[in-house]
């Protein structure tokens, strides 16, 4: 007697936003790359795909030719518990889960991994970041029933951990650090030339240009320049993008873990901030530093707390004149206002934003690209 196939499925989670400019932005994106992604999971030789989505989107998805749609009902969006219930209802064994906006640089040979993962496992977690989770590969989920699963996915790595499944994480890269979360993601997205092809036409449709791109990104590639980072950095996406850039970079790193974690005490950025003002902020900013990247949401999270997706994605786009709350509204006109470029944004914006910028800054410039020399090997090299 053979042994019985795993039943494994692909799961979208794709969640429509608001109706701001910037929250349709966001969600037409999302759908585009949703699209994509579908796509390369089905030439990677998987076809039970299914998208779990609300009503209005489930139409536009439909329209696109997309069978599986599983529309979300009024209640109140609970990540774990809707996964659990297509779990059940689908007698799932293994699923690959995405995020609508996770993962639009992830090529086909790295989902037909993540495939080879769960059929080769009987329990696991294969996770683009363990820390805040946007896709993964998932072996033996007719156990996840049993476990009390996030609202949101961000901490599915620390739940899967704690309930006994072996869990691991990718290496680091643009392909899996990049998401499609803000305003900010898709400028620097359309600046970088990359994505599928259903991304890349919607990308070409938007006339979206971003004020201080253009001025940051030749800052990248000049030796003399001083870039700033600030927010939810990873040491290592900084190392790297130190490396292929030749500016110098200074930063602080603060936030890490805000969604999978949050630290509701609020964060010590944010806390200077607060008391030292705003113009304060930027004009020591201006004197410390020739550019800046911005992860706005530990810097003005009120005890952990953010305002509207409307007033974020308003942020990012540098629109203070379309924001409510005081405080954003505040901080965006004075990164308007700045004398250096600045660029506001959520977490992709210093992980695989910073991956695709290393990049964009050298389209059109001669600077050899070997800025930093490798480490002598004194046991392999002989002088």
């Amino acid at each position: 007697m053979g042994i019985p196939m795993k039943r494994i499925a692909a799961v979208i989670f794709h969640r429509s936003l608001g109706t701001s400019y910037g929250e349709r932005l966001v969600t037409d994106a999302r759908r585009a790359a949703a699209l994509d992604l579908i796509e390369r999971i089905r030439t990677a030789g998987l076809d039970r795909i299914f998208v779990v989505t609300g009503a209005d989107e489930g139409r536009a998805l439909e329209d696109e030719g997309v069978s599986a749609v599983r529309i979300s009902d009024g209640r109140a969006f609970h990540f774990g518990d809707r996964l659990k219930s297509l779990i059940r209802e689908e007698g799932l064994d293994g699923i690959l889960y995405f995020g609508s906006g996770s993962g639009p640089l992830f090529p086909e040979e790295g989902i037909e991994r993540l495939l080879s993962f769960v059929e080769e496992r009987e329990r696991g977690g294969l996770f683009n970041n363990f820390y805040s989770c946007d896709f993964a590969a998932i072996a033996g989920t007719k156990d996840l029933p049993s476990l009390e699963l996030p609202r949101f996915d961000n901490p599915l790595g620390f739940v899967l951990a704690d309930g006994g499944f072996p869990c691991y994480t990718l290496e680091r890269s643009s392909a899996t650090d990049f998401d499609i979360d803000t305003p900010t993601d898709i400028i620097i997205l359309k600046e970088s030339g990359v994505g599928g092809k259903k991304t890349r036409a919607f990308l070409e449709s938007i006339g979206l240009n971003h004020p201080s791109l253009a001025d940051i990104l030749p800052l990248l590639a000049d030796r003399s320049a001083r870039i700033s980072i600030i927010g939810r950095v990873n040491p290592g996406t900084w190392a790297r993008f130190e490396r292929a850039v030749a500016s110098r970079t200074s930063g602080i790193i603060d936030g890490r873990g805000m969604r999978s974690s949050p630290e509701r005490s609020g964060y010590l950025l944010n806390r200077i901030l607060r008391q030292d003002g705003i113009r304060t902020f930027f004009e020591d900013l201006a004197g410390s530093a020739d550019g800046a990247l911005i992860d706005t949401r530990p810097l003005l999270a009120d005890r952990g707390n953010l305002p509207p997706a409307a007033d974020r994605f308003a942020s990012d786009l540098l629109r203070p004149e379309e924001i409510e709350d005081p405080i954003w509204r505040e901080f965006t006109a004075a990164a308007l206002d700045s004398p250096i470029p600045v660029i506001l944004g959520g977490h992709s914006l210093v992980s695989g934003g910073l991956h695709l910028l290393a990049e964009a800054c050298w389209k059109g410039r001669d600077l050899p690209r070997r800025l930093h020399p490798e480490p002598f090997d004194w046991k392999k090299e002989k002088v």
